[in-house]
């Protein structure tokens, strides 16, 4: 198991990360989500009612008000732990999903487990606990993944990847050799499901087959066009070496709507997740109608967190407002309906080229 020292490296990771996060530009700085390449047919004559639109639904067994995850962020710090509350009381009145960031700096050093618990506040959300999946060459195990679930009384654990962010980190863990049978073993043993998620350079339609062929139960795409984790790194960088190396990965990755397609070719009957640059409701619903099953932001809540809860409720009903009203337009009564309409291409993508 990793020193307690290391902890504390990990820890002043993640106050680098939220403080970078909220006082820097750290989007990509050409490359969209490709969200902007689809547009719904407007429905002038819906036959809905806007007050009976239905946004609620279901994942993994546990039923949502709305289809709207709050994208693992962070963990590890006070700052975090305020924020992950904030994030949690809202999650819980609204009746929305949650992520919470890499429980690594609690695994390493267990006095860090209070700043991911948030069950006292939300007892009833769906929660996803998080470990980075590189970590699985680093030492850790089924026991460890274990660990993460029961620290915070999770309902499916999250094996993030994040390949180009441990490369650009002068620090980071670069073994990502022989992850698959790793992963499989994480997936047979835990009696939880196991969600993999990229970090937002989106998965490719090959990465998603292999993920589903070791058991991973469900994919979160997190595609480019959103926070540029390489730019994140280039902000922390010691030195103007290691800022040149990121700095060249700025626009790195897959959209979001094209890592969307990629993987519901392949994906036809596990969750999907979309994530990556999202912003608002008509970002949901493009992704929903794209074949996501679920929507998840982060940079849009962290903002919000790290105000207080009621930004984050606020914020909350803003994106389901906006939501249901792209459906009313869009001539869509509920999810399943949303999620069988075709987008109109309003310019080429180069899924159609």
């Amino acid at each position: 198991m990793p020193e307690v020292a290391d902890s504390q490296s990990t820890s002043s990771r993640k106050a680098d990360h939220i403080r970078i996060n909220l006082e820097e530009n750290v989007q990509f700085p050409r490359l969209t989500t490709g969200l902007e390449r689809y547009r719904f047919l407007h429905q002038a004559v819906p036959e809905l009612n806007l007050a009976e639109i239905d946004l609620s639904t279901a994942f993994l067994g546990k039923p949502l008000t709305a289809p709207i995850l709050i994208s693992s962020m962070t963990g590890g710090t006070e700052q975090a732990h305020r924020i992950n509350r904030n994030l949690a009381v809202a999650a819980q009145q609204m009746g929305i999903a949650m992520g919470l960031g890499s429980q690594r700096a609690a695994i390493e050093n267990p006095s860090l487990a209070w700043t991911f618990q948030v069950r006292d506040v939300a007892p009833d959300i769906l929660l996803f606990a998080n470990l980075g999946a590189v970590q699985l060459n680093y030492g850790y195990g089924v026991e460890h993944c274990q660990r993460a679930v029961d620290m915070v009384e999770a309902d499916a654990l999250i094996l993030h990847l994040n390949v180009l962010q441990e490369a650009v980190q002068p620090e980071g863990d670069g073994n990502f050799a022989g992850l698959l049978d790793k992963i499989e073993q994480v997936c047979c043993a835990l009696p939880v499901p196991v969600i993999a998620k990229e970090v937002g350079w989106g998965l490719s339609e090959e990465a998603a087959r292999r993920l589903i062929d070791v058991g991973v139960s469900v994919l979160d795409v997190a595609g480019s066009g959103g926070t540029s984790w390489s730019e994140v790194e280039y902000h922390r960088a010691p030195n103007a070496f290691h800022a040149q190396v990121a700095a060249c990965f700025a626009d790195w990755g897959i959209p979001t709507a094209d890592s969307l397609i990629y993987v519901r070719r392949v994906a036809s009957q596990i969750p999907l997740i979309a994530s990556g640059g999202l912003r608002d409701g008509v970002d949901i619903a493009k992704c929903l109608a794209l074949g996501a099953d679920l929507a998840g932001l982060a940079g849009p809540f962290l903002k919000a967190a790290a105000q207080s809860d009621e930004a984050v409720l606020e914020l909350i009903e803003l994106l389901e407002r906006q939501l249901r009203i792209a459906m009313l337009c869009a001539g869509a009564g509920n999810i399943a309906a949303l999620k069988k309409i075709s987008l109109v291409v309003h310019s080429p993508s180069p899924l159609e080229s």
